[in-house]
This record gives C-alpha cells, sequence and structure tokens, in this order.
C-alpha cells in the first residue's frame, strides 16, 4: 500500500519565529525577565516546518529545543538582540511569528560589578525597548503575513484588537492569564485569533502543538 503524502501547503515559503524571554542585565549576574519557556513558540516552528516551511527560529534563553531538524535556531539573550534578528531577517521572510515575551523595558544602565547589599534602597531607571512588532508592521509589504501574540489579564479582546490594528498586524493570537491551563510554562494553551478584518476565531483548551496547528491554519487560509 502507498504512503500517503503529508500535505506541505507552506512548501516554499520562508517563515520568522521568536520564542522564549529576554533577559535585561542589572549587573553581571542579575537581570530582569518573565517567565516565558518558549513551548509554544517552539511548537509553531516545528508546526511550520512540518508543513513545509524554510523557518527560522530566534529565541530567547529557553530549555527546549525544536525537534526538526532543519530549523534554522539563533540564539540571543536581550531584548536588543532579539528585535535586531527580527528586523535584519524580517525581508526575506513570507511569514513572521512574533510569540516571543520580550521585555518592554530595559536597565537604562547596566553596574559592571555586582551590586552589595546595604542599607540604602537602591532605584533602577528602565527605558522602552524597540517594539518589535510595530517596527515589522511598519516595514512589512502587502505579500507577507505579520502574526502577534497578546497576554492579556483583563480586557482581553479590546486590548488585542488594539494592538492588532496600531502595530498593522495581519492577526493576531490572545491568551488570557485569567484562563487556567494556559500561558506561561503550560503545555496546553486556550487561544482565540483575531484578525485584521475582526473575525474571531476562539478555541478550547488544548496542547500547544495542536493550538500551533490551529494558527498555522489559519495562516495558510489567508495566503492568496
Amino acid at each position: 500500500m502507498r504512503k500517503k503524502k503529508r500535505s506541505e501547503p507552506l512548501k516554499g515559503k520562508r517563515i520568522l519565529i521568536n520564542a522564549g524571554p529576554t533577559r535585561e542585565p542589572i549587573d553581571p549576574v542579575r537581570f530582569i525577565s518573565n517567565y516565558s519557556s518558549g513551548k509554544m513558540g517552539i511548537a509553531l516552528a516545528d508546526a511550520a516546518a512540518d508543513l513545509g516551511a524554510e523557518v527560522v527560529l530566534v529565541t530567547g534563553p529557553v530549555n527546549i529545543n525544536p525537534r526538526n531538524n532543519s530549523i534554522k535556531i539563533v540564539k540571543i539573550q536581550n531584548a536588543e538582540e532579539m528585535a535586531s534578528e527580527c528586523i535584519s531577517n524580517f525581508p526575506w521572510c513570507d511569514i513572521a511569528i512574533l510569540s516571543a515575551a520580550v521585555a518592554d523595558f530595559t536597565p537604562v544602565r547596566t553596574e559592571k560589578e555586582k551590586l552589595k547589599r546595604g542599607e540604602e534602597t537602591i532605584t533602577i531607571t528602565f527605558k522602552p525597548t524597540v517594539d518589535i512588532a510595530g517596527s515589522l508592521g511598519k516595514i512589512k509589504n502587502k505579500s507577507q503575513i505579520l502574526a502577534g501574540f497578546a497576554l492579556e489579564t483583563s480586557n482581553e479582546l479590546k486590548n488585542a484588537t488594539a494592538k492588532l490594528h496600531r502595530k498593522n498586524l495581519d492577526l493576531i493570537v490572545l491568551n488570557s492569564l485569567r484562563d487556567e491551563g494556559a500561558g506561561f510554562e503550560y503545555d496546553t494553551n486556550r487561544i482565540t485569533i483575531i484578525d485584521k478584518y475582526n473575525n474571531i476565531d476562539k478555541f478550547e483548551l488544548k496542547s500547544k502543538e495542536d493550538a500551533a496547528r490551529d494558527i498555522l491554519g489559519k495562516i495558510v487560509s489567508m495566503i492568496k
């Protein structure tokens, strides 16, 4: 019996995906970060490669790797490096999926020596990091698809929809921290996909691998 050929609707497409957290250094031993595990982004990279895409994965510090050996992995540490890699790789790609939890702020100054404990209060001044989604949205051409993520704690649909249009995205994947079993570090996720025409697709709680396939299915449906 002849083996059924696997469908590869993304064959010939080049996809940029970012994943994981960033670490913003305070001194040589301390940093500001978040709870992102990178699981969702890595699931997306594997699923995209399975569908035939050429994938570049830009990832912050994570403890897992894609299972698909065809994926090109670029490892970074901080938001500045993440922005540089994403902006430089974006022009060659057909699709970009921004799932990384990039820090919104970084210390203005990184101390060269470890800060010592004392009785005085320490004040750290922060500055905004580069808005990667907003930057790519400004240079996106009509043939490219740009997808972002929104992790919200209140007014979820309103905030995610506003981000979608403000940053010139084609679709946004909404996560809510109020959903049990979804968000950082879990192996499952409950997502809502909103596209630029304000169509809304809500999904039940499922594995991040299955959620990745749902996201890519939506993207495949948008390819002209």
